[in-house]
This record gives structure tokens, C-alpha cells and sequence, in this order.
């Protein structure tokens, strides 16, 4: 069994924008990967199994917590 992460942040007032978050964020291992949806000023991360590391850089450059989080079996 594996565990899925969906997290997603609201960037519209963040110390960032979705241009610099895809030039500094690490490459993940599929099937994980990053979201956007630039219209909407949103960013998430879904993430399989293990993906901390990246989860702790995207939060570090955004400069706060994610607005939603949610874990799933799968």
C-alpha cells in the first residue's frame, strides 16, 4: 500500500510566484509531481510515498503552510 499527499498553497500573497517556484524546485520521482494553475495563483504537490524533502523546499520558498492538505491510502 502506498500513501498519497495532495497539498496545495495559494501563492496570490506569497514571498514567491509560479516562475520562480518551477526554476528552484527539486525534480520528483514519478509518479509524484508538481501543480499549477497560474490563472488561479494556486501550486500544489502530489506526492507518493516518501517526497518530505521536497514538500520542506516548496514550503521554505513559499514561506508558509499549505492552505489545504490531505493523505490518502492507495
Amino acid at each position: 500500500m502506498s500513501v498519497v499527499r495532495l497539498v496545495l498553497w495559494n501563492i496570490g500573497d506569497s514571498m514567491t510566484s509560479i516562475a520562480e517556484l518551477r526554476a528552484q524546485l527539486p525534480e520528483l520521482e514519478a509518479p509524484s509531481t508538481w501543480l499549477w494553475n497560474e490563472a488561479g495563483e494556486r501550486f500544489g504537490l502530489l506526492a507518493f510515498d516518501e517526497e518530505i524533502e521536497a514538500y520542506d523546499a516548496a514550503r521554505a520558498l513559499i514561506g508558509k503552510d499549505p492552505d489545504a492538505a490531505e493523505e490518502f491510502d492507495a
